[in-house]
């Protein structure tokens, strides 16, 4: 069975879609002051001025198109430039270079409460971000009572939303935006807010535009979410486009930069010592009875067969992997510290092998993750969609797993 870090999911392309969102060659520049106070500043005025402000780039050179239809996502640590890219795509900031051109109406969810004036009531704040989104006062109001039932927050609709919690100005924000019939819908992690019944709801809303063959740029920090929800996605850092495929890929390669940056700051606190001192070098995988690569069935076994390396000695470690399915999401997994395997020092290499019995997954292809990690659990090392598998379909189930159900109508 295949064993390598397999990329089998092609990017999924939209050739003959217009495009709603064309970014040509943008950059966006903020100068940083130094001088933080008016004295500094006024002393600091003239030819001396320049060395008390840097250039800061948020983004360099971005080239973007995104066709009609599909759901996007962005990617990125911290500071990468992700919500400045969406602003740009919104028109809230101008390019320092490069040009953005749109079509259709479109809809912006990227600050809490962005567009909401303090001091004026929810109810107030409806009608005033429809007309700030185009929408007539009496399209509005034939909207008004939709928008206050998908927010939820009943009476308070007449409350200055100043006193709103974080949780209300998201779900009355999302609500004017998604009713304002929006062509192109732009989404900053403001999902992350509501509760968790209110953030289905939302969830349920984005797939039924999705459907509708809307346009969704979103920015999340929920991985699993953006290869759920996304047709395609790009990685953005240090203000650059570093990929741009498939949503899952996507992924691959935003947690390999996080892991650059671990290893770069473990050396930077410490240079001396190894960063990576552990690999996990190898994964082999096998289902008994079956060939390599053939799909595997309810009630087949599986083999996870890894091979591990540390450069010094390791007295006490651990071993472990998790499967996720296509979507990001995480279907089994274990470590050896959960099923009381104990391990030997390592120092050198080493194969632990993990046996699954009876696997009841649902039908899709799934991908294995196995790492090395410390006594304490924290990960020396970790290979990502180190091994991958397929499971049959079945038209009788399903869901990440399948269970023997029957079912026998009750007289009344």
């Amino acid at each position: 069975m295949t064993t390598d870090n397999i990329l089998a999911v092609d990017d999924v392309e939209f050739a003959d879609a217009p495009t709603v969102v064309s970014v040509k060659n943008v950059s966006k520049r903020f100068v940083i002051r130094r001088d933080n106070s008016l004295k500094e500043r006024i002393v600091t005025l003239g030819r001396a001025g320049r060395r008390h402000s840097e250039d800061f780039w948020a983004l360099k050179d971005v080239t973007l198109d995104i066709p009609a239809g599909t759901t996007i996502g962005l990617l990125g640590p911290n500071g990468s430039g992700k919500s400045t890219l969406l602003k740009v795509i919104g028109g809230i900031l101008e390019p320092t270079t490069g040009e953005v051109s749109r079509r259709g109406r479109l809809a912006a969810l990227i600050e809490l409460g962005a567009g909401f004036h303090p001091d004026l009531t929810g109810r107030e704040n409806v009608f005033l971000n429809a007309a700030i989104l185009g929408i007539t006062q009496e399209e509005a109001e034939a909207k008004f009572d939709d928008i206050l039932l998908f927010s939820g927050i009943g009476d308070f609709i007449d409350t200055q939303v100043k006193f709103y919690s974080s949780g209300m100005y998201v779900r009355l924000a999302f609500a004017v935006a998604i009713h304002t019939d929006p062509d192109v819908l732009l989404v900053d992690e403001v999902l992350a807010v509501g509760d968790e019944q209110f953030q289905k709801k939302c969830l349920d809303k984005i797939r039924e535009f999705q459907q509708e063959g809307r346009t969704i740029v979103l920015v999340s920090h929920s991985l699993g979410q953006v290869q759920e929800l996304c047709d395609s996605a790009v990685v953005l850092h240090h203000g650059e486009v570093m990929f741009q495929g498939s949503a899952r890929h996507a992924v691959k390669n935003f947690r390999e930069i996080l892991e650059g940056r671990r290893v770069a700051e473990a050396e930077a606190a410490n240079p001396e010592a190894d960063a990576t001192p552990g690999t996990v070098d190898k994964v082999e995988i096998a289902a008994p009875g079956r060939a390599p690569g053939e799909e595997l069935r309810p009630g087949d076994d599986l083999v996870i067969r890894m091979t591990l390396s540390h450069t010094t000695p390791l007295e006490e470690w651990h071993s472990g992997f998790k499967i996720e399915n296509q979507h990001g999401h995480l279907v089994y997994g274990t470590d050896s510290r959960k099923i009381g395997l104990v391990h030997q020092p390592l120092h050198g290499t080493t194969v632990v092998e993990y046996r699954l019995d009876d696997i009841q997954f649902g039908g899709g292809p799934y991908f294995i993750h196995c790492f090395l990690a410390s006594k304490t659990g924290q990960h020396i090392a970790i290979l990502r969609e180190a091994a991958r598998f397929v499971m049959v379909d079945d038209d009788r189930h399903a869901g990440m797993t399948r269970v023997a159900t029957a079912g026998r109508e009750l007289a009344v």
